[in-house]
């Protein structure tokens, strides 16, 4: 018995870190995703600081991504970290909040629009805390995010 939940503990694990492992965020003030693996290939997105992507595959330096609209591209590797979590605004004009529920005020970030990427700080409950590029903060309701 012991053997059998040890095996499905540690399977558990390794799905878990293989799907973080393959969160990526972009680290730079803005990147170029491309069609393949190389910059001869054509431009397909320019993209900033903290955008989120699911990595695919790699092939030498190159990572082939998916990102929030199931689109893939190719990005260099040294682009992009695992080592945060990052996040995207999957709908226009919504709020980011001074605190973590609809009763606190808006910041001045708000409205986020399609495709403004954060980094996230913390989780608490349903609304995510972020970050911009420019290191300001606020709290978005968890379900307008898609979140690597």
């Amino acid at each position: 018995m012991k053997g059998i939940l040890f095996f499905y503990i540690a399977m558990y694990i390794t799905l878990a870190l293989n799907s973080y492992a393959h969160a990526l965020c972009v680290n730079v003030s803005d990147a170029n995703l491309r069609s393949g693996p190389g910059t001869q290939y054509e431009k397909t997105w320019e993209v900033f600081k903290y955008m989120p992507f699911k990595k695919i595959t790699q092939k030498g330096a190159w990572y082939k991504v998916k990102d929030v609209d199931g689109d893939e591209h190719w990005i260099y590797k040294k682009l992009v970290t695992s080592k945060f979590k990052c996040a995207v605004v999957k709908k226009n004009n919504i709020n980011i909040r001074t605190g973590p529920g609809r009763n606190f005020n808006t910041t001045l970030l708000s409205p986020a629009v399609t495709y403004d990427s954060f980094k996230i700080i913390k989780a608490r409950g349903s609304w995510v805390n972020v970050v911009d590029e420019f290191g300001n903060n606020g709290w978005i309701f968890k379900q307008l995010l898609w979140i690597q």
